[in-house]
């Protein structure tokens, strides 16, 4: 088919649907969305928790329990042994399937009915205060897999890092972002394989560098200067990153050297036939996102997992899988896996269904595990499934679900943001696709007030000494207030804890004045958004177009003549970044 343009029926703008998106649709047997790119991803992060945690009471024990489920939330939640034990049976929720009711309708019932795990661990030690994490040991305040001895990361692969977002292979590392393989190094964006660094941007194969832009396989260089081994030890030791005061200088004097060179258009590394930002060894992918270690045929996916194939529409995750569509959280090995949320490892021919694993041939089902031909969380035989699910979808179509807002949910939709089991204050919805309170309600979404404990600081930030040298052990016992004051994306305090106050004194980092909340929400002020404008190369020849930075080299497919190259960007054209094409980008570097 050729391609057609829509309008989506929340937001009323125009998207265009691709021929190769036809033949996905035609592949998997699904509608062509109503929704536009947008709007479907926002309806997908809506149920994923941003880094909250909160004390509740177990559902079945009565015990205390930290959990990502807030306390009015109208889920059930069990403590993470109660949950995977055979004290309790998902199979009990079963219900019949009830044709004089819509499917959405029903499901939301049975997703408030059967109990959930406190929080998204798997096979972790030591990790009860985390998010999500996989294989995981003695961590805090994570998202990840594989880590050990950090906190407050987006994180995997990696030891003792803390503060750091979206790094794979680091270790010893602190505010970290989007950084691969690195040993040593604070401070630092987009930098791979470096050592005994700080302050980089897009650096590569770097040793002891200090503020440095758009280095390759360099060592011993300060602000992009040279030094010899000697000199260079001499006058890093101008630079105490023990010292808040000190620090919040140097990062000062960082952000303005970095704004003055060209910006890569976007971060698309050892891949063909890709758009979107920060992929790597991609083939065939578009509108991609965070996309670390391979993919192929995959189109809008956020965050997904090693050797992802032809899926569409996915937030976060899976590994060695194929043909997903909307989904949420996908973990290994999945197969036809289509709007659902949580399916964990070795999933096959899913459809509608939350937090199921080790199964096949679900519709409609929830916390279910080693099950197969189940509906609504009633076991059938095979011949009954096959016959029934048909039914379900025809029923779908003929009596749709409708929102408060008069959007209609047929068979192909993504499940409705209302339904989520978090508020949409606090879902990575709110990180992505801000909203006021009163827009949450006027959109029909839920909105949780924040129940965080109120706590008196016992001291100001500023009554902190300057320098992690002068702090001693009893900065563990005070609650220190957020510098931020009435601005604090918390409860207004903080604490350090143990290993964190280690890692300060150990590498010389000063202690933070930010609470981990608004230390967070810098972090993701500071990523590009996941969205794509048209633009043109803003190399001018000897210079970029508004002449502040200067061309270190000729770039031969323009010469002194203005580049011609277009490009799809992250960068929105207001922005005060300098962009670059690939090209003048790589001569500027290498």
């Amino acid at each position: 088919m050729n391609k057609k343009t829509k309008t989506c029926q929340n937001c009323k703008s125009k998207f265009i649907i691709e021929p190769e998106d036809f033949k996905f649709y035609k592949k998997i047997d699904v509608p062509e969305p109503t929704f536009c790119p947008d709007c479907r991803m926002q309806r997908r992060v809506s149920f994923w928790n941003a880094m909250k945690l909160y004390k509740r009471k177990c559902d079945f024990s009565g015990k205390d329990i930290i959990t990502i489920f807030h306390p009015k939330s109208p889920s059930k939640v069990y403590k993470q042994e109660i949950w995977y034990s055979d004290k309790w049976d998902p199979i009990d929720y079963g219900q019949d399937y009830d044709f004089s009711r819509p499917f959405f309708e029903q499901f939301n019932e049975l997703l408030q009915a059967v109990p959930k795990p406190r929080n998204l661990n798997v096979n972790s030690v030591d990790c009860d205060y985390c998010v999500a994490t996989a294989n995981c040991k003695n961590c805090y305040y994570c998202a990840g897999n594989n880590t050990e001895d950090s906190a407050y990361s987006v994180i995997g692969l990696s030891k003792n890092c803390f503060d750091c977002y979206w790094v794979l292979k680091n270790e010893n590392c602190y505010d970290n972002m989007f950084s691969d393989q690195c040993y040593n190094v604070y401070f630092s964006e987009y930098s791979d394989e470096c050592i005994d660094s700080a302050f980089l941007y897009d650096c590569k194969n770097c040793q002891n560098c200090f503020a440095c832009v758009g280095l390759r396989n360099k060592k011993y260089h300060i602000f992009n200067k040279p030094y010899p081994k000697k000199e260079y030890e001499k006058e890093i030791k101008k630079y105490d990153l023990g010292s808040f005061s000190g620090l919040e200088k140097i990062k000062k004097e960082f952000n303005g050297f970095k704004s003055d060179f060209p910006r890569r258009f976007a971060r698309i590394y050892k891949s063909s036939n890709a758009s979107g930002d920060y992929i790597k060894n991609a083939k065939n992918c578009h509108y991609c996102y965070d996309i670390l270690m391979g993919a192929e045929d995959c189109k809008y996916v956020i965050a997904g997992g090693t050797n992802l194939k032809d899926g569409y529409d996915i937030f976060d995750g899976g590994t060695n899988s194929e043909i997903l569509y909307e989904v949420v959280s996908a973990g290994l090995s999945l197969r036809r896996v289509f709007f659902s949320i949580y399916t964990i490892d070795s999933v096959y021919d899913v459809e509608y269904s939350y937090h199921c694993f080790n199964s096949s041939n679900l519709f409609g089902c929830s916390g279910l595990r080693h099950k197969k031909y189940c509906v609504f969380n009633k076991q059938y035989t095979k011949k009954e499934y096959e016959e029934l699910v048909p039914k379900i979808k025809k029923h779908m179509n003929d009596m749709p679900y409708r929102d408060k807002k008069g959007r209609v949910y047929k068979y192909g939709e993504f499940f409705p943001i209302e339904f989520s089991p978090f508020g949409y204050n606090e879902s990575f919805g709110q990180e992505k696709f801000p909203l006021t309170k009163k827009q949450i309600s006027e959109e029909g979404y839920n909105w949780l007030e924040s129940i965080e404990p109120k706590y008196e600081p016992t001291i100001r930030t500023e009554d902190i000494a300057d320098n992690i040298k002068d702090i001693n052990k009893s900065i563990l016992e005070e609650t220190i207030e957020c510098a931020n004051g009435k601005n604090c994306c918390g409860n207004g305090v903080f604490r350090v804890i143990p290993m964190e106050y280690e890692f300060y004194k150990k590498q010389n980092i000063a202690l933070p004045r930010l609470c981990f909340s608004c230390r967070y929400k810098n972090q993701i002020d500071r990523k590009n958004p996941n969205r794509l404008w048209h633009r043109k190369c803003q190399c001018a020849g000897h210079s970029d177009d508004s002449n502040i930075y200067k061309n270190q080299i000729e770039h031969p497919h323009h010469k002194r003549k203005h580049c011609p190259n277009t490009f799809q960007t992250p960068y929105a054209p207001e922005r005060k970044e300098i962009v670059y094409c690939e090209k003048c980008y790589n001569k500027e570097v290498s």
